[in-house]
């Protein structure tokens, strides 16, 4: 393929890619479908034409950066107040309770389906698929009332940061003895990271407000990549610095006193955090559009013949659902619907399990069954938030008869 045709090639994707945001909003039929299927189509365009493209290497970069993306922006979306305090704890312990008993349940199913897999292999495979994707929820859930809107947003977010660093404290600490070493390892890596992105974040505020160049906010998100590398080359827990600059930046008023905060330009800040914003939404479009594209292209269908990769994520399925409804029903006990059917699976789920290092990987476990969870996932989701807009059509109408 000539230059050319790969630049126009690439503008097309995007081009397409924003449409599909378009009729995802008109629809609530989740873009990331439209984009797998997308690189599907791609892939049978390649074959045609006898083409085997390199895409491996690529969509671990487009994860990697994807990563700090997500998180960075879910740090900005965190907007921390006394008002939100009941949402935030109710979403977080739904989120953090989710995580771990979908993840030893899935573990449990995996051990069942999958012959000689040992557990920690078993839970490494698990926590992928017990991530849900705040890259599918956020811009889905626009048309929810506000407490719904924001509980999504939250748990979600809260769901994205439990699961990367669930998953990356497992495989950087299985080599361990004994369960207090891995305790006392974890929590030295935490407090450490903790120390470490406190400063690193404040310094990068206290930085970035001086600079009035107009190519500030790509030279920061790259400090940002860079930081999160170096930390991952120390086996550090690397996203806290990612998740602490995003915290900071949005809740400086908050999370600051004293001095620390009296060096901070209230101005420059709030005019810094609007445009990290727009900057951070910008390129997290261009990344999930171009990372579920090419795992589109990456997927093959063959897998998808057995009839137990079915009969497993119909269970897996299950089992999300039902500790959805079980948690929801226990912590907020308010109206949940369509709350418990909003637990789609995407980029991180992929991004993780693409990541699972060989000593853990495990031949016989398919890969379709993670096309499976995503598509049935974000479907049931779509289903809920149709519903919903149907059911909120018909309240309105029925005030309007009223009246």
């Amino acid at each position: 393929m000539s230059s050319y045709l790969f630049v126009i090639s690439l503008c097309v994707v995007i081009i397409i890619s924003f449409i599909f945001n378009i009729i995802a909003k008109k629809t609530n039929i989740p873009s990331v479908l439209m984009l797998i299927f997308l690189g599907m189509g791609l892939r049978q365009l390649l074959n045609y034409f006898g083409m085997e493209p390199e895409y491996f290497n690529t969509l671990e970069v487009l994860g990697i950066v994807g990563l700090i993306m997500i998180v960075l922006e879910a740090a900005l979306d965190l907007q921390l107040s006394r008002e939100k305090w009941p949402i935030i704890w109710k979403s977080f312990l739904i989120a953090l309770f989710s995580l771990v008993a979908s993840s030893l349940l899935i573990a449990w199913l995996i051990q069942f389906f999958v012959q000689n897999i040992g557990f920690l292999p078993a839970l490494v495979y698990a926590i992928p698929f017990s991530i849900m994707s705040s890259a599918i929820i956020i811009p889905s859930v626009s048309n929810l009332g506000k407490y719904k809107r924001e509980f999504m947003i939250y748990e979600s977010t809260f769901s994205d940061i439990l699961g990367i660093m669930f998953f990356y404290f497992l495989i950087e600490n299985f080599n361990l003895d004994g369960a207090g070493t891995v305790a006392l390892v974890l929590s030295g890596n935490i407090v450490l990271t903790m120390v470490l992105a406190v400063v690193l974040s404040y310094l990068l505020l206290l930085v970035i407000q001086n600079i009035k160049s107009q190519a500030r906010f790509f030279l920061f998100l790259s400090v940002l990549v860079l930081l999160y590398a170096v930390a991952k080359l120390f086996h550090l827990s690397s996203l806290l610095i990612i998740l602490m600059f995003g915290l900071l930046l949005g809740n400086y008023k908050i999370l600051l006193f004293g001095r620390l905060k009296k060096w901070l330009k209230p101005d420059a800040i709030d005019g810094l955090f609007e445009n990290f914003k727009v900057v951070t939404i910008e390129t997290s479009f261009l990344v999930r559009t171009f990372f579920f594209v090419v795992f589109g292209i990456s997927l093959s269908l063959n897998t998808l013949v057995h009839p137990d990769i079915w009969l497993f994520s119909g269970s897996l399925i299950l089992i999300l659902y039902l500790i959805r409804v079980i948690l929801f029903m226990a912590i907020d006990r308010k109206d949940i619907i369509p709350q418990i059917f909003l637990a789609p699976r995407g980029l991180i789920s992929i991004l993780l399990f693409y990541a699972i290092p060989s000593e853990f990987t495990v031949a016989e476990f398919e890969s379709g069954t993670l096309l499976l969870v995503i598509m049935a996932s974000s479907l049931i989701m779509a289903g809920a938030l149709i519903y919903d807009k149907n059911r909120g059509d018909v309240a309105a109408e029925s005030n309007t008869i009223v009246k």
